[in-house]
């Protein structure tokens, strides 16, 4: 089971090449997590894409949460995912299906992130089967939806680390830098992209058996 994620990294995106997934949505909403934030590599380094949330719900149900809109982000975000990826070999190939989604004004944060990962999907070419929990489930050891999170990936132990390289436009710079939003490994791979995840796949659910 997986928690939903704004651009998830190529982890997330692992575990859902394996065609089937069920995603949580009836879990209460946490801050500093994926749910609201993609990791993306620019020429100053890594950088964290951030979707402000309005603050009338704390730490309420995941899909009550509000995106703020009174500043302008998607804007931010469009702009530096264009100056980090538009070298990048698949960048024109691809960018015609996400930046129309910067234009819209999707009132909660689970609906915004649901679209991003339906459409990259079918970018991928994966078919993936999506459903939504009906009833929270108590978290478990290795439980995907606490273990895939930007704190544990900065931990030298992280279980799901990425053990096979890519090519990244800034390699030269900063080496491979492994576990960053699935929109790296698409600029960067293409379609060679599917068969990158379906293999990452053996190898995870590998590390969590």
């Amino acid at each position: 089971m997986l928690s939903i994620a704004y651009l998830p990294p190529v982890e997330y995106f692992a575990f859902l090449a394996g065609g089937s997934v069920s995603v949580e949505a009836c879990e209460r909403y946490m801050k500093q997590t994926y749910r609201n934030r993609a990791t993306i590599v620019a020429g100053n380094g890594v950088r964290d894409l951030i979707i402000p949330t309005v603050h009338d719900v704390k730490m309420g149900a995941v899909r009550e949460v509000r995106i703020d809109y009174s500043t302008p982000w998607q804007r931010t975000h469009w702009r530096t995912i264009e100056s980090a990826y538009n070298s990048s070999p698949f960048f024109l190939y691809y960018k015609d299906f996400l930046k129309p989604l910067y234009a819209e004004s999707i009132e909660f944060l689970f609906d915004f992130d649901l679209k991003f990962i339906e459409i990259i999907a079918k970018m991928l070419k994966i078919g993936v089967s999506i459903t939504m929990t009906s009833e929270f489930t108590p978290y478990s050891e290795r439980d995907l939806r606490t273990v895939i999170s930007p704190k544990a990936r900065r931990g030298q132990n992280y279980l799901l680390r990425l053990g096979e390289p890519y090519y990244q436009v800034f390699s030269d710079k900063f080496g491979f830098v492994p576990n960053l939003s699935i929109i790296d490994l698409l600029f960067n791979v293409g379609p060679e992209s599917a068969g990158y995840l379906l293999r990452l796949n053996k190898q995870l659910n590998g590390t969590l058996s």
